[in-house]
């Protein structure tokens, strides 16, 4: 009989505890959680307080009941698990309502402690109006806050997932928001110019969003918090919440001589396996793989969790799975945006020092003639040698996610943009268009690496050549009703042709429309016109997003 040990619940330990008992009735099977609850959804907290989850039952996905009913694991919560003895094998368990300690022998020990919440090292956020939420209790206490209070003003500090689903959280609530965050830009893990629509759809939904601004002080005045910011502005708020970003629950590995990576989380193989034998790893605590780079990250997403805890389970049951690596395949909702992503950003590439080439496409989530139709904004990375995908980003206000699920596949299957080129995907007006948005980017990325039609960025019209040219094909009300790119001359596409004599061919054209397609066809013709042509990816929507994301205060 194998004796199992795990620590720590939620989606690691518990996937692993499950995983376990269905694949040996005979192993002995005890899980440990230092709170109450051992198996509950974590992300779907901000969305009770909002009231799009109105029974605060549905989070709790298992019970120490129903955990020994239905797969025979012995569950103990309110218990804390003060040392671990890989000498002996065993763990010191500390009973946190009776105090009593006692000693749990162990074949095989799985951790999956998680991680816990950051706060910044500012005086006074031991307030009882201040919380983090995490978990059941923090989100219970803020309900009780805003039950028994009724207050009319909240400040979030951060704007990572948690923070944004707080945010939109209380508005729905009828409560004045303010977002805080340090940097320039809320969601970090996507670039810059992909989350600049977002800063406009909360702004649009009532909330004072602080960008490039950090919380300095807290004073609390009993009924309310005085909170002072880095830019010498205060605000009065009656709720703080704290999502400032987690770092992984190591304390318990590093006493047991567990080795952790260079990102502080603990180490582990493919198999989940540390550095100490018969002791197993998973969930946000240990460090991840990342697919694309290859290098040591941090990825706490539940998915990885749930699958690691799986593998772990196998593995300690004499298995021999391994775990992929992680790509960061998420997805947010920010009121009626949802941004996604999968694979590298921008800006780890260019922090890895990956070689790597962008586009943009702005087409309609479906059929444009059929009603509600919506703009998608998808930004594709790929290797410009070969054309592997490399990642992924979407904003929008339907069908983001089933692209960037088709793109996380892509990804994962190692395929090109000329793969997705050939993609045949759902098609019937009301869900997507003959040629659907990943084909789309896979024409535009394909156009380039075959040679068949250069680009250019935002940051090349931003700062042209004394030999470049920026030239722009929307016609003139475009330009009267959206705005105009700085120092463009104008040619509408349908008189270029009969217009070529007023371009010099000693030049070369930055060619910008609306989103890239008719930039593209204009290209086209100033090639076999013999003119020196490039389209700007994206178009004037992308140049928008991109001098968005600039002009944030610093």
């Amino acid at each position: 009989m194998t004796r199992i040990v795990i620590i720590g619940g939620v989606a690691g330990g518990a996937s692993a505890a499950a995983r376990a008992r269905r694949m040996s009735e005979s192993a002995s099977i005890v899980m440990f959680e230092r709170g109450d609850y051992v198996s509950f959804a974590n992300c779907g907290l901000p969305y009770h307080i909002g009231g799009d989850i109105e029974s605060r039952d549905a989070l709790l996905l298992q019970t120490p009941q129903s955990f020994k009913q239905r797969f025979n694991v012995e569950v103990r919560v309110r218990s804390n698990v003060e040392a671990i003895n890989p000498t002996e094998q065993t763990v010191t368990v500390r009973n946190l309502d009776t105090n009593e300690c006692y000693q749990q022998p162990y074949d095989k020990l799985l951790l999956s402690p998680g991680a816990k919440s950051v706060p910044p090292p500012i005086e006074g956020l031991s307030s009882n109006r201040t919380f983090t939420l995490r978990t059941i209790p923090d989100m219970d206490q803020i309900q009780a806050l805003i039950d028994r209070d009724k207050p009319s003003h909240a400040t979030v500090l951060g704007g990572g997932f948690i923070g944004l689903e707080a945010a939109e959280a209380l508005r729905q609530r009828g409560i004045e928001v303010a977002l805080v965050e340090f940097g320039k830009q809320v969601m970090a893990n996507v670039d810059a110019e992909m989350a600049s629509p977002l800063h406009q759809e909360l702004r649009d939904h009532g909330v004072d969003l602080r960008l490039a601004t950090a919380l300095t002080a807290v004073a609390d005045n009993g009924d309310s918090l005085t909170l002072t910011l880095s830019n010498g502005t205060s605000l009065n708020t009656e709720l703080l919440i704290l999502a400032t970003g987690v770092k992984p629950e190591t304390e318990l590995a590093k006493q047991a001589g567990i080795a952790l990576g260079p990102t502080g989380g603990i180490q582990v193989n493919s198999r989940m396996e540390t550095s100490v034998a018969n002791i197993f790893a998973a969930g946000d605590a240990v460090e991840h793989v990342d697919l694309v780079t290859g290098q040591a990250a941090l990825i706490p997403l539940a998915g990885p969790a749930n699958r690691q805890g799986r593998i772990a389970a196998d593995n300690m049951l004499g298995g021999d799975k391994h775990y992929q690596a992680t790509q960061g395949t998420s997805v947010c909702r920010v009121f009626g945006l949802t941004i996604a992503a999968t694979g590298s950003s921008e800006k780890a590439l260019l922090k890895a020092k990956r070689p790597f080439e962008k586009i943009y496409v702005h087409p309609m989530n479906h059929a444009g003639y059929f009603p509600g139709a919506s703009a998608v904004s998808l930004k594709l990375l790929f290797n410009p040698d070969d054309g592997t995908i490399l990642g992924a980003q979407a904003v929008g206000k339907d069908g983001i996610d089933k692209r960037i699920d088709v793109l996380a596949m892509a990804i994962r299957a190692n395929l090109s943009v000329f793969d997705l080129e050939e993609q045949e995907l759902c098609y019937a007006p009301p869900y997507g268009s003959a040629k659907d948005v990943v084909n789309l980017a896979g024409f535009v990325a394909a156009n380039y690496l075959r040679g068949e039609s250069d680009i250019c960025q935002v940051e090349d019209v931003l700062a042209p050549s004394p030999e470049q040219v920026i030239l722009d094909v929307r016609n003139p009300p475009e330009l009267a009703n959206v705005g105009t790119i700085d120092h463009a001359i104008n040619i509408p596409l349908d008189s270029l042709r009969q217009r070529l004599d007023e371009l010099d061919p000693t030049k070369e054209y930055l060619v910008s429309c609306m989103v890239g397609l008719r930039a593209h066809v204009a290209t086209r013709l100033l090639l076999n016109s013999g003119f020196k042509a490039k389209n700007m990816t994206g178009g004037y929507k992308t140049y928008q997003m991109v001098k968005a994301a600039r002009a944030v205060a610093p």
